[in-house]
């Protein structure tokens, strides 16, 4: 049996600097945050991130290692812009591509389908031609000759993601409310690295209530890393809620000197091993409510 399990660390040590790399979730929902944390212990720099972003993408700017981002929001929605983003951006420490949502969507779209572009009104007579210069129009060579933004493909080297379940042979099964567009980063991507809650020998998919949880075929899926908790700050319904208290203190620390290097210290420096023990234990992460729209 082909066995794609690895551990955070492995994963981590086969990217590089410089990659391209797409983390699913949204905001602050069901965000591949051991894989995250993991980046953060280690040397990458230089990258450009793919996201519908919330604490992710604001450790990672934190950090240092963004060079480049492209994302249709920054926020962990109860706290509408993300802070340690929002210090990298006013900073012009990163090179912004503010897009609509759809549009970034429509970008790994492009990507999962192998073309340079997707055509598309969304963006036409909007700032989103103006603060992504690179973006061109085409025009329909059919009867109606309208014009269109060419929406250009997101391609990524490496895209990381979490979900529920998953097995050694890379099957995955998110069981959440909302899959996002965690589909559509997997198949724009290269490589596609899992988080799961849940780690099994063999996913059984012979009945259609569990086959339908299992949105992304095994063949996109290089690796797999058991990761109880492992979306933590960020929500992974229904197994628990995002931690607003933990995401109140990262947020607050922003506006202190010397902040991002206490996080480090109290979170992110030690093993991951003890993560979960660091911000108050299973019991009470397993009692975090999801939240409720």
């Amino acid at each position: 049996m082909f066995d794609k399990t690895l551990t955070a660390s492995a994963v981590v040590a086969s990217l590089r600097d410089g990659m391209t790399i797409g983390i699913g979730g949204w905001g602050p929902r069901r965000k591949p945050m051991v894989l995250v944390r993991e980046m953060l212990r280690s040397d990458l720099k230089e990258l450009t991130i793919v996201a519908y972003g919330g604490p992710d993408v604001g450790m990672l700017c934190a950090a240092g290692k963004v060079r480049r981002l492209y994302y249709g929001f920054v926020s962990l929605d109860a706290i509408p812009v993300e802070p340690w983003f929002r210090r990298a951006r006013e900073a012009g420490g990163i090179e912004a591509h503010e897009l609509d949502e759809g549009l970034l969507q429509w970008g790994l779209r492009a990507a999962a389908m192998r073309v340079p572009f997707l055509p598309t009104r969304v963006g036409l007579a909007t700032d989103v031609l103006k603060v992504n210069p690179d973006f061109r129009t085409v025009q329909s060579p059919y009867a109606d000759g309208e014009v269109l933004l060419a929406m250009p493909a997101l391609n990524l080297d490496v895209a990381l993601i979490h979900v529920d379940r998953a097995d050694r042979l890379g099957n995955v099964q998110t069981i959440g409310p909302d899959p996002y567009f965690d589909e559509q980063f997997a198949r724009a991507a290269q490589r596609t690295f899992v988080s799961c809650e849940e780690l099994s020998d063999r996913l059984d998919l012979s009945y259609s209530a569990d086959a339908r949880f299992n949105v992304i075929e095994r063949s996109y899926i290089t690796g797999v890393v058991p990761a109880r908790f492992g979306a933590h700050p960020t929500s992974n319904p229904p197994s628990y809620g995002w931690d607003m208290e933990h995401l109140k203190t990262y947020t607050a620390l922003a506006t202190e000197a010397g902040g991002w290097e206490r996080y480090v210290s109290e979170f992110i420096a030690a093993p991951e091993a003890g993560y979960v023990e660091r911000v108050g234990g299973a019991a009470r992460l397993a009692a975090l409510p999801p939240p409720v729209f």
